[in-house]
């Protein structure tokens, strides 16, 4: 979603191995060095070990690239075989033919000797690569011992590349793999990027993605390897996530907080080390002083990160909100006749379904609309907002003037019925081409779609083809200018509160306007929080008001799909 407003053509930091993308650090440097010498000197076997999203599979496939043309491969990436599976892959990766009616052990045996020892003849080599080798059964180690004892006077006739994690050195230290472990004649165990190696890294995966520009600072890609401990595959994570932070803040660069809020966004804990060094420890007296005062002044924040609402100046509770400079289009006639377009068309006739074209069909149409701006558009109006009278920055820029709020995440079908809301997501096709769809109803296992203007019902089944995950949504809040409630606040929130509490509840809105958060409302919240599968805290943030607010009839959102309270449990 953020290619364009960053002046990429391509996501420079996806997880696929792509070699074009390959920074070699002097760690990685040696260790292809290692695997090109092993691969067209030595014989027997090479052993590449590494922790996980070191980048072992990002330097096979730089390898591959690099091996002269009188060299034939045959890649295992699944190892998890039988030893007469594991031969048979091995035959099939190197073309050569056996009899497909259960062929024996001995019977592959001999065709690949006969094979290997053409092939030499003619001056070719013959090479094995076997990825997640950790993985390997002791029938099929010893199988590949065997397998070296193909060879002539001097030379072998298949070289063997073992790549996997820290636990194939310990497997093959093991006495009773002795034999096979003294067989290999080149050792590497790849290591992090130094820090300086990092900043590189992330400048480099830029300029390939297409980025004119310095993307990060110096600040936060020395955050960034901080938080990743210099693992490749956790940078790339942590910095995709990054700039999808700042994209949904508007910003053209990404700053360290950006960083710090994305690894905290996926789970990656800061080091240790970082908290024992003396500077941060120097810190700790002034943190606690600001704590305090924070306790005291301020609202109680949660991390919100997505949310694009910008940061307005502290106020009390129960003070009437800062006014919108643009405010936004009333959420009625636009809103409902889009819910009636949806429900007119929810069930199409026995013809239409034959006529409905595929996913793979719409998708393939050059004419099918499927960028990020129409997108937001179709968001927006079933918001009752006009997209393109709200400026012109990014979307969710756009969304915090209109007093809305985007969330950006990660998830399943399950996620958008619980959130119910609205939602683009994005499909990526056969050709790595991204499409960005409006998601407008979910009704069973039907998804109702929007490609541009255009509507499309298809099965979950069909979308998950295309779906990894990735959704963003808008949510409305309530008038509290607060990120949270919680016991002991008052104001005109918790006032909201207790009428959407009374309504939920079949209840009359309550004659006494009690605007304190007290220990019977928080219990009220707690129920409401187990109804809808939130921890019951007490405490409402953000998941918690979105739910509230879909039982709010006064600012009614748009739903996915109608709820009652019967259902929600």
């Amino acid at each position: 979603m953020y290619n364009r407003h960053f002046g990429l053509h391509e996501n420079p930091f996806s997880i696929a191995p792509d070699p074009r993308y390959l920074y070699l650090g002097r760690r990685h440097q040696e260790a292809l060095a290692h695997l090109i010498y092993g691969v067209t000197e030595g014989g027997g076997f090479v052993q590449l070990t590494g922790d996980v999203g070191v980048g072992k599979t990002m330097l096979i496939r730089a390898l591959l690239e690099r091996l002269p043309d009188d060299v034939d491969v045959a890649l295992v990436l699944y190892p998890i075989l039988s030893v007469q599976e594991f031969v048979s892959i091995i035959c099939d990766e190197l073309r050569v033919d056996y009899p497909k009616d259960n062929p024996s052990l001995k019977v592959l045996i001999d065709l690949l000797n006969a094979y290997l020892l053409e092939n030499h003849a003619i001056g070719r080599r013959t090479v094995l690569i076997i990825d997640e080798a950790q993985n390997l059964s002791r029938d099929v180690l010893e199988q590949l011992r065997l397998l070296t004892n193909l060879e002539t006077n001097k030379d072998k006739l298949l070289q063997i590349l073992l790549v996997g994690q820290p636990e194939l050195s310990n497997m093959l230290a093991q006495r009773d793999l002795r034999q096979l472990a003294q067989r290999i004649t080149a050792r590497y165990s790849l290591k992090a990027l130094f820090p300086n190696e990092t900043c590189n890294y992330i400048r480099y995966r830029c300029r390939m993605g297409g980025a004119k520009v310095p993307l990060f600072t110096r600040l936060a890609m020395s955050r960034v390897h901080r938080l990743s401990g210099g693992i490749p595959r956790t940078i790339n994570i942590v910095c995709d996530r990054s700039l999808l932070g700042a994209y949904s803040r508007g910003k053209t660069y990404v700053g360290a907080g950006v960083v710090r809020r994305a690894a905290d966004q996926i789970g990656q804990p800061i080091p240790k080390s970082f908290w024992l060094r003396p500077s941060v420890l120097a810190l700790v007296p002034l943190t606690a002083l600001l704590a305090v005062w924070g306790w005291q002044f301020s609202p109680l924040l949660q991390d919100a990160w997505y949310d694009a609402q910008p940061v307005a100046s502290i106020q009390r509770d129960d003070a009437e909100p800062a006014p919108q400079k643009i405010q936004p289009t009333p959420i009625g006639a636009n809103m409902q006749a889009a819910n009636e377009a949806d429900s007119s068309a929810e069930t199409p006739a026995p013809a239409e379904r034959e006529q409905r074209p595929t996913l793979d069909e719409v998708l393939a149409n050059p004419n099918t609309v499927t960028d990020t701006e129409a997108a937001f558009a179709g968001l927006f109006a079933r918001w009752g907002l006009e997209y393109s009278s709200v400026g012109d920055q990014a979307g969710c820029v756009r969304a915090a003037k209109s007093g809305l709020r985007c969330i950006f995440r990660s998830g399943t079908w399950n996620n958008l019925r619980h959130l119910n809301r609205p939602a683009v997501i994005e499909l990526v096709d056969a050709d790595g081409q991204k499409h960005h769809v409006l998601i407008s109803g979910l009704r069973g296992d039907k998804v109702s779609s929007y490609f541009g203007g255009e509507r499309y019902d298809f099965p979950i089944s069909e979308m998950d083809r295309y779906w990894y995950g990735q959704y963003l949504l808008l949510w409305k809040p309530p008038i509290t200018s607060k990120r949270s409630l919680k016991r002991g606040m008052r104001g005109k929130s918790v006032l909201w509160l207790r009428n959407v509490l009374a309504r939920y509840n079949s209840r009359p809105t309550p004659s006494i306007r009690n605007s304190r958060f007290d220990r019977a409302l928080e219990e009220q919240v707690k129920a409401f929080q187990r109804d809808h599968r939130l921890a019951p805290d007490g405490v409402v943030g953000r998941l918690t008001l979105i739910q509230l607010n879909t039982y709010d009839p006064d600012n009614a959102p748009p739903l996915l799909w109608q709820v009652s309270k019967a259902e929600t449990g």
